[in-house]
């Protein structure tokens, strides 16, 4: 047996039966990047020695009995770059942060650490997320395992590539505008993105604060489940969680449909689609047909609205939330060339000049622009108006529905390189994801089939807002009626 290769829910079995160690399981994911990372560069860093002694302790607790039913104890995860973990570098994927050290857990990472989770490393990202093929690191890029010559995705592509790749049994990612369910299904695993409020930002960097919510990427629907009820619930110290039940999530999974009403958006299967995405996703929505599903049009007729919604409200505010990167409280600082330094704002052009990317530089600029005086109402507020509308056209649907399948991008994994240079091309990868983080509801992608290039395709289950355990009945019992979930890349 190779443990790299176990789901959560499986080593999970083994542990309990005390067939494996935490140790053997954690040193297995060590030997597994050190094996394959080299050519998929999914970690920015990796933590082993602390990894080992973590899943040390797992061992120790398990034997005394402590946590024994828990889901995480022991299990190896990775977490992406953008997510505070104390003593370990976030870097955010630029170098403006490149040697920031948190003193600090996010919540999320105290969830788990609580539930004895071994954190392995961080995982690479687009800078401060803001990409959609974790091209835009200043680190370089990470590949697809499926295709090395692939992008994985993004802004989680590392963690999406890490969970593929089996150097980790599950991650966490970000998701602001499709940012873990895009890199999840070119990838060909299992991304959740909560509802907004769902799960706590506190220790989150933020970049579009009204839509950003940490995610969990996992091999199969019940592995993103668990990492989900894990880190879910109600934090004091982020003023936008929700105090609102956690459901058992696993106590949801079955493997029919009798009853449920699924929904497929007309506007979601538009002109220049890949040909065979939607024919992998129509096919999907037969086999849910088949489990007694109920399969109903629906229209949200304000989705051609999204993209330029989107990119007005996320640049706003990321515009607000970077200017907090100025060389003069942490991070890096810089100088103006040419002598010592000779003004504040001076000191902000030499630090951000260097510090921020081309894609970052351009959303602050976007941003800034959006929310400048004379162009606030044109613009910036226009797009929060639009963004209830879109928000409406969800909530009317789900008056008829219980969840919304459609796919998660128009293609599958595009060439590296490919996109970089035409900005609005790879905006276009998100057309499909980013309306769910305006609206604030949950989504899920789950794998439904390969193109003819043997490359992964993404089905896309939408819920309503904190109605994560209709959305997951309905992936859990589609993923068992396939066996989509069960390849692997060979590396």
């Amino acid at each position: 047996m190779l443990l790299h290769t176990l789901t959560i829910h499986a080593a999970h079995d083994q542990l309990a039966r005390k067939h494996i160690s935490s140790v053997e399981l954690t040193q297995a994911a060590l030997d597994r990047i050190a094996a394959v990372d080299g050519r998929v560069h999914a970690y920015l860093q990796v933590a082993a020695d602390q990894a080992l002694a973590q899943a040390q302790q797992a061992d120790v607790r398990r034997a005394r009995g402590d946590l024994a039913g828990t889901p995480l104890l022991g299990i190896p995860l990775a977490i992406k770059d953008v997510i505070c973990v104390e003593g370990m570098r976030c870097t955010c994927g630029g170098r403006i942060l490149e040697n920031f050290v948190p003193f600090y857990n996010a919540t999320v990472v105290e969830r788990l650490r609580a539930q004895g989770a071994v954190i392995l490393g961080k995982t690479n990202t687009d800078e401060f997320a803001m990409g959609s093929s974790t091209e835009n690191s200043a680190f370089g890029p990470t590949r697809n395992p499926w295709n090395l010559e692939r992008v994985p995705g993004g802004s989680s592509g590392g963690s999406a590539a890490a969970v593929a790749s089996e150097m980790a049994l599950g991650a966490l990612g970000t998701d602001t505008g499709g940012s873990v369910r895009q890199p999840a299904a070119l990838c060909g695993v299992v991304g959740v993105k909560p509802s907004y409020g769902r799960v706590s930002r506190y220790g989150l960097v933020a970049f579009a604060s009204s839509l950003d919510q940490i995610g969990a990427l996992g091999k199969d629907v019940r592995d993103a489940a668990n990492l989900l009820g894990a880190i879910a619930g109600h934090d004091p110290r982020d003023s936008t969680s929700m105090p609102v039940g956690v459901p058992d999530y696993g106590a949801v999974l079955g493997p029919d449909l009798k009853g449920v009403r699924v929904g497929v958006p007309k506007e979601y299967f538009i002109e220049g689609m890949q040909p065979d995405t939607e024919q992998a996703v129509r096919a999907a929505i037969d086999v849910m047909r088949a489990l007694g599903a109920e399969i109903r049009e629906v229209s949200l007729p304000h989705t051609d609205y999204g993209l330029p919604v989107y990119y007005l409200i996320a640049p706003a505010e990321a515009s607000a939330n970077l200017a907090r990167y100025d060389g003069v409280r942490y991070g890096l600082r810089l100088s103006p060339a040419g002598g010592p330094d000779d003004g504040l704002w001076a000191t902000y052009r030499a630090t951000r000049g260097v510090g921020f990317g081309p894609e970052v530089k351009r959303r602050i600029m976007l941003g800034t622009y959006a929310l400048s005086a004379g162009y606030y109402d044109a613009y910036y507020l226009k797009a929060q108006k639009v963004r209830t509308l879109i928000k409406a056209d969800f909530d009317a649907a789900f008056q008829e529905v219980d969840v919304i399948a459609c796919p998660v991008a128009p293609t599958t994994a595009f060439k590296i390189g490919e996109k970089v240079d035409d900005p609005l091309q790879m905006y276009l990868s998100d057309v499909f994801t980013l309306n769910a983080n305006l609206a604030g509801i949950c989504g899920v992608s789950l794998p439904c089939g390969f193109d003819a290039q043997g490359l992964p395709i993404g089905l896309q289950i939408n819920g309503p807002a904190f109605g994560e355990e209709k959305m997951l009945r309905v992936a859990y019992a589609y993923e068992q009626a396939t066996e989509w979930h069960l390849r692997r890349p060979r590396l």
